[in-house]
């Protein structure tokens, strides 16, 4: 048994449904018990010591025992052309991911990307991510041996395109298909894996194409879906002429059978009121990139409104076309984006929101991003002082959320003084 000592910050209810003072406590002097790789308990550190008193202890002083975050939407193919230069969606996708994507047909090409993003995001503090990979098969063997490397959860699946794309990165109806549900098959419920049913979004897919994927998700109802939805006008008016009996955006997914519990469903920043009251009926997931949001200059996600009608959402970085791998940067970026909506989020929303919201909007609560008993030991350990601009601040907090706000906003992979997957220690 591990027994892992310092700070730490449980969720007892959504601070976006309950008052601060009771959604979350804090214990300046805690611990978490981990044996087996899952989370025995967490609670005083003193209590802790000496119920386990034969526990291999790690102390780790005034940091933060968090849950690994949790990055709802990514592109990990990008990781090479993040933070590329000036364009807007429908431009960046054609000057820098889909040349860079069309080189994972190579698998040594893939497993190099591969684990280097793992290297940069575990880095930055997080454990879980839902990618989007390519076309190409190997590009998703490539993703899901590398994390199986690595001991994390993670999910991901075959990006499907057979228009509107480079000819190199297009495939057909029956094939997206067919190798879709060869590598569901192979990599599903393999260790911590999850398969992703993927169609990039609905520009790049004919009608047959998305029946197809459709077709896949009811076969396998078990299996997430995730695409793109209402992420810049010029999007919206080019799916409005590639579909034009369909009501509205969403309207194409549900015809094909892509929108249902499950439904991942990235940027959602303009949506129609038809849209939100249906998404949520359905009770699909909305994923929220800011980064990736403000540097393509797509637009401001509407956190408060979409929160008080009740909608599933998790927190994303949305790499590449997000500009940053850290959680700590989208939380950062989740709070400008609020201020500039008039509805700033409070600390330990965002911290929610990168942990435990976004588990629940993969429908994984009960497995990842909480410290709650039989949870899997993922688990990150923030320094709170990491550097002196954010240490001087701190020193003069008030309560632990005025001690954790500056490392939202400025911190970065300093911050992150050890991370455990699964039970292990990954980083230190």
């Amino acid at each position: 048994m591990q027994l892992l000592l310092g700070q730490t910050i449980r969720f007892t209810a959504d601070p976006f449904k309950a008052p601060l003072t009771d959604s979350t406590t804090h214990e300046p002097r805690g611990a978490v018990a981990i044996e087996g790789g899952m989370i025995k308990e967490a609670g005083p550190a003193d209590e802790l010591r000496q119920k386990y008193p034969q526990a291999k202890v790690t102390d780790y002083g005034d940091a933060l025992i968090s849950p690994g975050f949790v990055d709802a939407h990514v592109h990990y193919p990008q990781t090479a052309i993040i933070a590329s230069w000036g364009k807007r969606l429908i431009d960046w996708l054609n000057s820098y991911t889909f040349p860079e994507e069309s080189r994972f047909g190579d698998p040594a090409h893939a497993a190099e990307i591969a684990g280097s993003y793992f290297d940069l995001v575990t880095a930055s503090g997080t454990t879980t991510t839902v990618s989007y990979c390519t076309i190409h098969p190997e590009s998703v063997d490539a993703y899901f041996t590398a994390a199986q490397k690595r001991g994390l959860r993670v999910l991901g699946g075959k990006t499907c395109m057979d228009r509107n794309a480079p000819e190199t990165l297009q495939d057909t109806p029956q094939s997206a298909y067919d190798d879709s549900k060869a590598l569901l098959n192979r990599w599903h419920g393999q260790d911590r894996l999850s398969y992703v049913i993927t169609p990039r979004f609905a520009p790049t897919s004919t009608p047959d194409q998305l029946a197809a994927l459709g077709g896949l998700w009811a076969e396998n109802p078990d299996v997430l879906m995730q695409t793109h939805i209402s992420e810049q006008h010029e999007e919206i008016a080019w799916v409005a002429d590639l579909f034009p009996d369909a009501t509205d955006y969403l309207d194409v997914y549900e015809r094909h059978g892509l929108l249902g519990p499950g439904a991942l469903l990235g940027h959602a920043i303009h949506l129609t009121d038809r849209e939100r009251d249906r998404i949520r009926e359905v009770d699909a997931s909305l994923i929220h990139c800011p980064t990736s949001n403000m540097f393509i200059g797509s637009g401001l996600f509407d956190m408060n409104s979409l929160m008080e009608q009740g909608h599933r959402i998790g927190l994303a970085t949305d790499t590449g076309g997000g500009s940053s791998f850290s959680m700590l940067r989208t939380m950062a970026a989740a709070y400008e984006v609020a201020q500039l909506r008039g509805h700033p989020l409070h600390p330990a929303q965002l911290w929610w929101l990168a942990t435990e919201g976004s588990a629940h909007a993969l429908r994984m609560a009960d497995k990842i991003g909480t410290l709650a008993p039989g949870s899997e030991a993922d688990l990150a350990v923030i320094d709170l002082a990491s550097t002196p601009a954010i240490a001087q601040r701190a020193a003069r907090a008030e309560d632990i959320w005025q001690a954790i706000f500056p490392t939202i906003m400025m911190g970065d992979d300093r911050a992150i003084k050890a991370v455990w997957a699964n039970g292990t220690c990954l980083r230190s």
